[in-house]
């Protein structure tokens, strides 16, 4: 196949407006060891300021974001280390690294990377719900495995989730209880109650309601732990209402990636703030999460928080996504 489709952004102020799918030659592929037919990709936030024209994630355009794809190895590289890794044929999926960020990403039918950034597709689990998962769901599931390695069980208390109508939120809510933990999901949309109280959420609380006497030193013991995918203010207000021992896995900074804070949650009630990373995260505890994902941590009626849409449909549902007006994942099927 000498051309393939792709969803490209110009860059600049009219990203958005003339984000478009175009027809690309392979030869505008990066090097890379394994050549990969891509059967579904994922919208992601960073997806979202990539086709945009945000520099800090995109620094050269035109360009194809995408940072998750799911889709079968086509072509190895002779002499190369994915021959000792993978078989022409074997589903696999990658996520995070420079997929889709300065390397042509999965909003293509095509992608060419190294082999270090793909993990075997785990037999139980589907092309389709491994893009409802993704990186939102790698995210979640590293955030809940940080809380866990800390300590935090059921018989702490509330976890609290914010931005709980996107995709990592969602995901961590689902996981929070099946694994038997009780979240609230805290929300800056009036309409999410019934969505979140689906997932599993125990109550759901207004971000407004969060932010109430944010600004004293500290709050009432509130929180067993946490899950913030939003950083500034939020953040802030989560550690100052941790309950003694507790934990704030922090993942996201869709509200700020600043905060104001003190040392009080750390010292008085020896708070922990942890920070959780998967695009670079090591390909080994990569596959030992996917491991969970589709076995003990496996998520029943996935595709009930996920939308599927065509390459073409994509520019709608990043400027939704830009305005805060999505929920869920948005599956893309190539």
């Amino acid at each position: 196949m000498a051309e393939f489709n792709a969803l490209v952004t110009p860059g600049g102020e009219s990203a958005l407006s003339q984000l478009a799918v175009e027809r690309r030659p392979m030869t505008s592929l990066p090097d890379g060891d394994l050549l990969i037919k891509v059967q579904y990709s994922s919208l992601n936030y960073k997806d979202a300021l990539s086709a945009s024209g945000h520099k800090g994630i995109t620094k050269s355009y035109p360009h194809t974001p995408g940072i998750d794809a799911v889709g079968c190895v086509e072509h190895i590289r002779p002499g190369s280390s994915g021959e000792k890794l993978f078989t022409v044929g074997d589903e696999v999926i990658v996520t995070g690294f420079d997929l889709g960020m300065n390397t042509s990403g999965g909003f293509a039918e095509y992608i060419r990377v190294p082999s270090e950034w793909a993990v075997m597709k785990p037999a139980s689990l589907s092309a389709k719900d491994a893009m409802i998962l993704g990186t939102a769901g790698l995210t979640a599931a590293m955030s809940l495995d940080c809380l866990i390695q800390v300590g935090i069980t059921p018989s702490f208390g509330p976890i609290a989730v914010t931005g709980a109508t996107g995709g990592v939120g969602s995901l961590s809510i689902m996981l929070l209880k099946k694994l038997g933990y009780e979240a609230v999901a805290i929300s800056g949309k009036a309409d999410a109650n019934n969505y979140l109280l689906q997932l599993g959420a125990t109550e759901v609380m207004s971000r407004d309601a969060l932010l109430e006497h944010a600004h004293r030193p500290m709050l009432a013991e509130r929180w067993g732990g946490a899950i913030d995918t939003v950083g500034g203010e939020p953040l802030m207000a989560l550690l100052k209402g941790i309950k003694y021992g507790g934990s704030v896995a922090c993942c996201g900074m869709a509200a700020s990636p600043e905060f104001q804070a003190n040392v009080y949650p750390f010292i008085l009630r020896g708070a922990n703030l942890l920070g959780v990373d998967s695009a670079n995260l090591p390909i080994e505890i990569r596959q030992e999460l996917w491991g969970y994902l589709s076995d003990n941590w496996a998520l029943p009626q996935l595709e009930s928080i996920a939308e599927n849409v065509a390459l073409a449909d994509l520019p709608e549902k990043i400027a939704q996504m830009l305005k805060s007006q999505s929920y869920g994942r948005v599956v893309v099927e190539l």
